[in-house]
């Protein structure tokens, strides 16, 4: 019985706008073997994206590297937290080799948090925009990435390789915040974010929220002018799902109807574009935000 009820606690009964089909279809299955084939991860999988089965049938998918093992434990992802082992210096050319046999126009790479490392990762994250750039002349790549526990000479990696989107979820309001993301720090995302603009005034920026943690919708929209103040370009908005009994409770299901109200909140700030509903995640038809911002010119 109490095995029962801890199941139910975790999945709640949905609203009828977050059920999707799923995922099965032979592109997905084909998807799932290249991946394999290749020895690389897809945040898809391991942040249990409800959207999987859609963009992998459209032949895109979020690529997650530096491992599958998180050296942060945030109370509403689903990665693994532990302890990670070394680094893979063979990833890169894997990833863009794997970019070319998909044939992509659009490539969207993150990573797990690797705080164990001293530039957290971003050698990897340039090396891998490097070999696509190399590979794949034509695809544009976006970028996720952590917040590299502060370190400006880490972005700057990230920044010279020029990624067509740099992208850095906030995830929650300034309140909510520490209770859900206890290793990060919210002045420092928007730090960040403000960084990369200092760094490149070129870099288009973008940040993600996700909502039913606890917030309020004024605390959404302070969070929204926040990341205005620092001119960030592009912004998503989805709810959140608890992956396990073992991560923080749903607090309310936002109705499809708040979403919008949201993206036209946002427009009216200044975002280039927002993409703001209850099944959007950070790289929800990610090609079509970039396309909606000023792109670079990438030589």
């Amino acid at each position: 019985m109490a095995e029962e009820t801890t199941q139910i606690a975790a999945r709640p009964r949905l609203p009828e706008w977050l059920k999707v089909t799923a995922p099965g279809s032979p592109r997905y299955i084909e998807l799932q073997q290249v991946m394999r084939g290749q020895s690389l991860h897809t945040v898809c999988e391991e942040a249990h994206c409800p959207n999987i089965g859609e963009c992998w049938d459209l032949g895109t998918a979020t690529f997650m590297i530096l491992g599958e093992i998180c050296t942060r434990a945030c109370r509403y992802c689903a990665v693994t937290t532990g302890k990670p082992v070394g680094i893979d210096l063979g990833e890169p050319a894997r990833l863009a080799d794997t970019v070319v046999s998909m044939n992509l126009q659009y490539c969207v790479i993150t990573s797990v948090n690797r705080d164990d490392l001293a530039d957290g990762g971003a050698f990897i994250f340039a090396s891998c925009i490097k070999k696509i750039r190399e590979q794949a002349p034509g695809c544009k790549v976006e970028v996720l990435i952590p917040d590299f526990d502060g370190s400006w000479t880490a972005l700057r990696k990230v920044i010279d390789a020029r990624p067509e989107v740099l992208n850095h979820n906030i995830e929650s309001t300034k309140r909510v915040f520490p209770k859900v993301r206890a290793r990060g720090d919210y002045q420092l995302s928007l730090d960040l974010l403000a960084k990369a603009k200092e760094m490149d005034p070129a870099t288009v920026t973008k940040s993600g929220i996700i909502v039913g943690m606890g917030e309020d919708k004024e605390e959404i929209l302070e969070t929204m002018r926040d990341l205005r103040t620092v001119d960030c370009d592009l912004l998503t908005i989805g709810q959140y799902l608890r992956p396990s009994a073992k991560h923080l409770p749903i607090d309310r299901f936002y109705h499809p109807d708040e979403f919008a109200e949201l993206r036209k909140a946002g427009e009216e700030m200044g975002f280039k574009h927002v993409a703001s509903g209850p099944l959007v995640r950070s790289s929800y038809h990610a090609d079509q935000q970039h396309a909606a911002a000023k792109p670079r010119i990438t030589i």
